[in-house]
């Protein structure tokens, strides 16, 4: 199977500019591609891993991949999906997240010399003169047909600002740049870009001719790929010092039995005739399938040894048998202590399985903690150093939260 083909029978394509005229360029190893990422945070989180395995797998055939990190975009504010404004980073913070980035990138791509590329779109777009801007980019955009785009139409209600407003010029800018600049012939994004793609290929065709290449690629369920970087404790993060692998192993391994297929051929890189033999597995089978995904995943991301210790960890934990050495620890001090005591409100709440004392209150009262798997009823219930002796205690609030607790 080909590349492009590969691409669709895994479910990653949603929509083409020129589908035939793709196909080939795809399969013939013949793209130079761009995918946007903001620098809002020092590491990548998972909502980016779809288009990081896209980028791998095209590498792969031959292409080429650019990696444009928005420095410039990314102080003007982005109206897809959000309601508010962006904050403003100094160059030192964006250059920052950029080094992080390009770190956490590596896994998956290589940036050796002639490979991948990582561009700051930040190079030209604060550089440019704004009268000379409206005149030779803004005359290229139609006012009308950029309020019928579905981003700005979601946030007319709630309030759109003259910036925001403007980040459909400066993306369809970039693409601009990229291609004259570094022969970019290719733009993927989530389908909630899709406006803002055609954008560039427009600007791109009417200022360098219609004969000038230029297609764009939107990425399917894209936009659900950047909701999975989030959960209810806060966001899921590459970097391991934000997210230890053995959460990062749980969060793949608690995916929705509907969705474990469905990521397996997205972000995996198993073949596809091995993923369609899981099609008609069930029950306890589902539970082995989402093993293999948080195995490939956390694999791929913190490598093998650490996949492992995490496997290890979560059959320890939930079936009884592996290591549990691998487990996320929290260390109490003497300071936290009083009079040689500490109680299992403050143990949930320091160790950051309760966001206050007060969350840890209900889930007391609701049953759902245990301490080496004994159920706590009360919430007066201490703990003295001793108890912590050894290999210290496991203490689990709900059926997915785990903690080694020590001293």
């Amino acid at each position: 199977m080909n590349c492009y083909e590969e691409l669709v029978a895994r479910g990653l394509i949603a929509q083409v500019t020129n589908e035939e005229e793709i196909r080939r360029m795809v399969n013939a190893g013949q793209a130079t591609f761009y995918i946007g990422f903001d620098p809002t945070a020092d590491s990548l989180h998972v909502g980016h891993f779809m288009a990081l395995c896209l980028m791998k797998r095209l590498q792969m055939a031959g292409n080429r991949p650019i990696a444009l990190i928005g420095g410039g975009t990314g102080m003007i504010g982005d109206p897809s999906g959000r309601t508010d404004m962006r904050q403003m980073m100094t160059p030192e913070t964006i250059q920052h997240n950029c080094d992080c980035f390009k770190e956490q990138m590596s896994r998956f791509i290589d940036f050796g010399e002639g490979k991948a590329l990582m561009v700051n779109n930040a190079d030209w777009l604060l550089k440019l003169n704004y009268v000379e801007l409206l005149r030779e980019v803004g005359a290229c955009f139609s006012v009308n047909n950029m309020l019928r785009a579905e981003c700005y139409k979601q946030r007319m209600e709630k309030g759109l600002s003259f910036l925001e407003f403007n980040y459909m010029i400066m993306q369809s800018y970039d693409f601009y740049m990229l291609f004259q600049k570094y022969g970019c012939n290719m733009q993927f994004g989530g389908d909630d870009q899709w406006s803002n793609m055609l954008g560039g290929t427009e600007l791109i065709r009417k200022k360098l001719g219609k004969d000038a290449h230029a297609m764009t690629i939107t990425l399917l369920l894209n936009s659900e790929g950047k909701k999975m970087g989030k959960t209810q404790s806060g966001a899921v993060w590459l970097d391991p010092n934000k997210t230890s692998p053995f959460e990062f192993y749980q969060y793949w391994r608690n995916v929705g039995d509907a969705d474990v297929l469905k990521c397996l051929r997205m972000l995996t890189f198993l073949p596809l005739e091995q993923i369609d033999e899981m099609d008609h597995w069930e029950g306890s089978q589902l539970n082995t399938a989402k093993e293999i995904l948080a195995y490939e995943l956390t694999s791929l991301v913190h490598g093998k040894e650490e996949a492992e210790k995490a496997q290890s960890a979560a059959r320890a934990l939930f079936a009884g048998q592996g290591d549990l050495d691998n487990i996320p620890t929290y260390q109490l001090t003497d300071e936290d202590f009083t009079e040689g005591s500490i109680d299992i409100l403050a143990i949930l709440q320091k160790s950051g399985l309760a966001s206050s004392r007060s969350d840890a209150r209900r889930n007391v009262e609701q049953g759902g903690v245990t301490v080496d798997g004994a159920q706590v009823k009360d919430i007066r219930a201490a703990y003295t150093k001793e108890a912590f002796a050894g290999e210290g205690l496991v203490v689990r609030r709900g059926k997915k939260k785990y903690m080694k607790v020590t001293v």
